[in-house]
């Protein structure tokens, strides 16, 4: 609806005259400040447009991540799936790679499977299963977010790293974590989502000790 409703705008505005009828004759005259404001509300509309299709694009590949996400770990019988869109919108709004956190559970808890007992919601390792966290929700949020370098707590740590260099500061004592988190992430799927013939992960879980 919203789409429909910039277009008619948009064609109402170029259909806008850019001329007027001289009123002591029938040969038109240009009206210079009209033509002016007419340019610039038509530069406005498509503006609109254009930042309208930059939203449905974005909405398109976020449902595309939470559905790869979903398929790979319903596939793994994780308790995590259904959480896609989560995992999703936090990495995108942490500007992480949308498999990072997904990969890191893997090789962490088995997908959720082997969840740590001494904290509530701690898949993750996150704080050596010492910290728990509201639900998971409020796991995937903040681990994003310490993972994107927005916490103040952490940011020296993971603030402008690649995601090999996020992985080395994450776990620094296992040999290979960062090899062995990146593996799983290419079986939850394409870096992008957008490309055709996105295949779902069918290999089997890579055993892991966590």
């Amino acid at each position: 609806m919203k789409n429909k409703n910039l277009i008619r705008l948009a064609f109402g505005l170029v259909l806008l005259p850019s001329t007027v009828i001289n009123p002591t004759g029938l040969i038109p005259k240009v009206d210079a400040p009209q033509s002016v404001l007419v340019q610039k509300m038509n530069n406005g509309v498509s503006s609109l447009l254009a930042l309208n299709q930059a939203d449905d694009d974005k909405t398109k590949t976020l449902q595309l991540q939470a559905d790869t996400i979903d398929a790979f770990l319903t596939q793994r019988g994780s308790p995590l799936a259904g959480h896609g869109m989560d995992f999703a919108v936090a990495a995108s709004k942490n500007d992480i790679d949308y498999r990072l956190l997904v990969a890191i559970a893997g090789r962490e808890s088995t997908f959720g499977r082997d969840a740590c007992k001494r904290a509530d919601h701690s898949w993750a390792g996150w704080g050596s299963c010492h910290i728990s966290f509201d639900s998971d929700k409020d796991a995937i949020d903040t681990i994003s977010e310490h993972l994107g370098g927005n916490n103040d707590a952490t940011d020296q740590y993971y603030a402008g790293k690649t995601t090999d260099e996020i992985l080395h500061k994450y776990n620094h004592v296992i040999k290979n974590y960062s090899k062995q988190v990146q593996k799983i992430m290419d079986m939850v799927g394409p870096d992008d989502v957008n490309s055709p013939l996105t295949p779902v992960a069918t290999t089997p879980d890579l055993k892991t000790t966590a």
